[in-house]
């Protein structure tokens, strides 16, 4: 479970049960980051790398809840993983319908806690490498000529190249020549990937008609 780039936040104001979860994870070779309470946290710097958050539900002041909301509006997307020793059922729901990995009622077994944290930083992983996928994408879609674009827009709607050649008034010809270059240049290797990276962009309304 070992990963140099990885960091816990954990939030629980019980210094026994902080130092307990930091052992754990220190012995894994995890960076871990501990915090009695959330303004403490949110004082601190959020890591780069891949991340996850163990937070109790109840702590003074403000609710383990509470900062979920916070994070969600804030748009900062960090997997979170409840743990409470005063759980309920509309309680849990809550925490997971707000995106929460896992709701743990305390004592939980470290191995549901360690599995839970590999899950969440798994997702975080493939987050931040869906993130710099996209930056790719949008720097490859913002070398291709405005006309290019057009026609990239045109394609993404399902037009055939006769179809978007009446539309723009130019020939059929030049409209095969902009659609290999373009496909050249986002490097699409096939209709379906052009598509598939044109829906990433959101170049076409989800309402957008599809043309035969």
């Amino acid at each position: 479970m070992s990963d140099a780039n990885a960091t816990i936040l954990v939030i629980d104001d019980d210094p026994a049960l902080r130092t307990s979860i930091g052992r754990l994870l220190r012995s894994l070779e995890l960076d871990a980051r501990l915090f009695a309470s959330i303004p403490e946290f949110l004082e601190a710097d959020l890591p780069d790398g891949p991340t996850c958050l163990v937070l109790d539900v109840r702590l003074p002041g403000r609710s383990g809840l509470d900062l979920q909301r916070q994070l969600t509006i804030s748009n900062k997307e960090i997997p979170i993983i409840f743990i409470t020793g005063y759980g309920d059922i509309p309680m849990s729901v809550q925490a997971m319908k707000g995106g929460a990995i896992e709701f743990l009622t305390k004592p939980f077994r470290d191995q549901e806690l360690l599995d839970a944290i590999q899950l969440g930083l798994t997702r975080d992983r493939a987050r931040r490498e869906d993130e710099v996928a996209l930056v790719a994408l949008r720097e490859r879609f913002a070398s291709l000529s405005p006309r290019e674009r057009e026609i990239m827009i045109e394609v993404a709607r399902g037009r055939l190249n006769k179809q978007i050649a009446g539309d723009i008034g130019i020939a059929e010809a030049t409209v095969k020549v902009h659609r290999s270059r373009l496909m050249r240049k986002m490097k699409a290797n096939s209709l379906l990937a052009l598509s598939r990276m044109a829906e990433k962009l959101q170049l076409v309304p989800d309402e957008e008609p599809q043309h035969c």
